[in-house]
């Protein structure tokens, strides 16, 4: 990922399957809805003023082109990292684009995970799930750029950002495939029976890590957010053999929405079983 995008890819206009809208139309035309929130996420949702739309969701089969690499050199597999990254902001642009479908403010819950197809080890798809909610009172809560926002967070703590005056603008991500240079044998000789430091290796799994978490960063900039919460890092070999491993980040970016909202207390809740 030698060139960072203007405006995450995600936040861009997709194209929907026929067969979605017509689901879409068909559910939103009585007010019937379909939800993956709990029953403790669906009332606290609805406390905070969203009144959920349906269940959205955006898929993405990819397949990963070769990459070569020198098994002595420590260094970034950039078009393994492209090939994921742009799989998962796909998905994340199709289910953002039910969404806008439905008319709606957003998407909680959301659900961003891989699933390994048969068809060969190089193709993967990457599915996107999440409730689409509404606000009840007619106002705008989209984006600037007119999306609708995307959150991962639950509905507990979507209800909790509100209650304190701050608000989802996006889900972020960021992802660094990265190769961990094998060591000489004069390397693996001196570290033979002792305790020391894999210096080569911390340095490497450090650098993937912190490109991982620059990149998120640099989404949660782009659309405008103060910050971003529930920040999450994952690692994942996946099929590429030995010594590669993917690093990946993800948040919700979120702004300050109320800064005069009074903040709610937490309830102590005490269970009564033995």
């Amino acid at each position: 990922m030698s060139q960072q995008p203007s405006m995450p890819m995600s936040q861009q206009p997709q194209g929907i399957p026929e067969s979605a809208r017509t689901r879409l139309s068909g559910g939103s035309a009585d007010g019937f809805f379909t939800s993956d929130l709990s029953v403790n996420e669906f009332v606290l949702t609805t406390q905070t003023g969203f009144q959920p739309l349906g269940l959205v969701m955006g898929s993405s089969v990819y397949h990963v082109g070769i990459q070569l690499a020198r098994w002595n050199v420590s260094q970034e597999l950039p078009v393994l990292t492209q090939a994921l990254y742009t799989a998962r902001e796909l998905a994340m642009a199709r289910m953002t684009a039910e969404a806008s479908a439905l008319g709606a403010d957003g998407v909680i819950g959301v659900r961003l995970r891989p699933v390994q197809l048969a068809f060969n080890a190089e193709v993967i798809e990457f599915m996107a799930v999440g409730t689409a909610i509404k606000a009840e009172d007619g106002a705008s809560h989209r984006t600037p750029n007119g999306a609708p926002f995307t959150s991962h967070l639950s509905g507990q703590d979507f209800w909790t950002l509100w209650q304190h005056g701050w608000f989802p603008r996006a889900m972020v991500m960021g992802t660094c495939v990265y190769h961990v240079a094998h060591l000489t044998f004069r390397q693996a000789l001196q570290s033979y029976g002792v305790n020391t430091e894999m210096i080569p290796y911390t340095q490497a799994i450090y650098e993937a890590r912190e490109l991982a978490m620059t990149r998120m960063q640099f989404e949660g900039r782009q659309v405008g957010a103060s910050g971003v919460v529930g920040v999450n890092v994952e690692e994942s070999t996946w099929v590429w053999g030995e010594n590669a491993i993917e690093f990946f980040s993800l948040g919700t970016a979120v702004t300050r929405s109320h800064p005069d909202r009074e903040p709610v207390d937490p309830t102590m809740v005490m269970p009564l079983t033995n």
